[in-house]
């Protein structure tokens, strides 16, 4: 069966997070969207992990469901840890996501993360040790557990990121890089652009929300043709089976928050050859840019850029369906009219997935008008505007609106599944 998965999300307990994000309203979330396996998030922190023990019931090996049956995504114990140290002469700041398949095995995880740190102040802890420590106990704990980096490109807090990442899995992880078998791509980079690094070929690629808040969730997300069933899916992913990892659907990369270069107090957003012309400084103040995924990419690759390995999982490309009916009404995603319609239309259409994946024009006409039916059919076919994003600002995409004549000293790009 196709099963629908997002395993990276956050809670309450997390900075900048919604305070709606608690898990019967997340398993709601999920079931709206059309996820069948949707991650807690944050499970080691004390509050959360209480509030998880008395929600949650075993529904499916090392899978949970809501006890009272308000919602019926299965569960999946996730969580992001922080590890900020020394290796290699040089400070690294590495952010990995760590899957569990059982309550006990996560408590014991979770005590002993607080012997380590504080646990407490953040749904995301900071520890002072090594990734390479934090694969080894943790499957110390469980050998069941997965341990995959995140978010893998992302400048400052990732495995190959500009400011404090390395420029391989072994040099990372050393003696543990046989443990990792997939990274996170991230919201700023997609599969295609990880093609082309031939070291890579074995890692899985999975794509996940890191949603921090309800509407965000499945932004990104991974399709198997699978049981729910954690041990299954984890082999699946350990063992890049082409034929049960389906594809993943990804955020539109140009859109991410450090696809390009740039500087964002003096507005300056560069494709990565403008900020090689300027010697990565930037032209306003002199100080160094911010270096974005597709630069780093273009450091570490060597392929060109269609390149498609033979084993590679397929993509595809989505914007949310609340996005595509406020750019359809020319109004702001969270307007009422938006919300109205998007109802509607899951009433209507089924979750949002079905609509946007499955259903053809002719039923699409049959739940909405038809500019929002134009739009889904656009989006699939990748004909969307971008101002790509640029050192922590999200860039602007649009289906219907031409940013050729927009003011600030960005620029306009037509999405393309490979290039430039």
């Amino acid at each position: 069966m196709r099963i629908i998965a997002d395993f990276h999300i956050h809670s309450k307990y997390s900075r900048a997070t919604s305070k709606d994000m608690e898990i019967i309203n997340i398993a709601k979330w999920a079931d709206k969207k059309g996820i069948g396996i949707i991650g807690t998030g944050d499970f080691q922190h004390p509050k959360y992990f209480g509030y998880l023990k008395n929600k949650l019931v075993e529904a499916a090996p090392g899978l949970y469901k809501i006890k009272d049956k308000s919602a019926n995504a299965h569960i999946i114990l996730t969580t992001e840890i922080s590890n900020i140290f020394k290796q290699g002469g040089k400070v690294r700041k590495i952010h990995t996501l760590v899957f569990m398949p059982d309550i006990y095995a996560a408590e014991k995880f979770s005590k002993l993360l607080a012997k380590k740190g504080n646990t407490d102040s953040d749904g995301r802890p900071i520890f002072g040790f090594s990734v390479k420590e934090l694969v080894k106990i943790t499957l110390d704990i469980c050998p069941d557990a997965m341990i995959v980096p995140a978010h893998a490109w992302t400048p400052w807090f990732s495995i190959f990121g500009s400011k404090s990442g390395f420029n391989s899995i072994e040099e990372c992880f050393e003696e543990e890089s046989k443990n990792i078998k997939a990274i996170e791509t991230g919201l700023s980079s997609d599969a295609s652009m990880n093609w082309r690094i031939s070291a890579l070929d074995k890692i899985t690629l999975i794509s996940n929300s890191d949603a921090h808040s309800l509407h965000k969730i499945g932004r990104e997300a991974n399709v198997f043709d699978a049981n729910y069933d954690y041990f299954e899916i984890k082999k699946i992913i350990e063992e890049k089976n082409r034929e049960k990892f389906l594809f993943t659907i990804e955020f539109f990369p140009q859109e991410g928050k450090y696809h390009y270069d740039g500087h964002r107090l003096c507005n300056i957003n560069y494709h990565p050859r403008e900020a090689i012309a300027n010697e990565n400084k930037c032209p306003v103040c002199f100080k160094p840019l911010t270096l974005g995924v597709l630069h780093r990419v273009e450091e570490l690759a060597d392929r060109p850029w269609d390149f498609v390995p033979e084993n590679a999982i397929p993509q595809k490309h989505l914007i949310p369906l609340e996005e595509i009916i406020a750019d359809a009404k020319d109004v702001a995603p969270n307007s009422k009219n938006v919300q109205l319609e998007y109802e509607k239309m899951i009433v209507k259409g089924g979750s949002e997935f079905e609509i946007l994946l499955d259903r053809t024009k002719e039923e699409l006409l049959k739940i909405a008008d038809e500019k929002i039916a134009e739009g889904i059919i656009r989006v699939r076919e990748g004909r969307v505007n971008i101002i790509p994003g640029f050192d922590g600002e999200y860039g602007k995409i649009s289906i219907f609106k031409d940013f050729s004549n927009f003011k600030d000293k960005t620029k306009n790009v037509q999405m393309k599944l490979f290039g430039e």
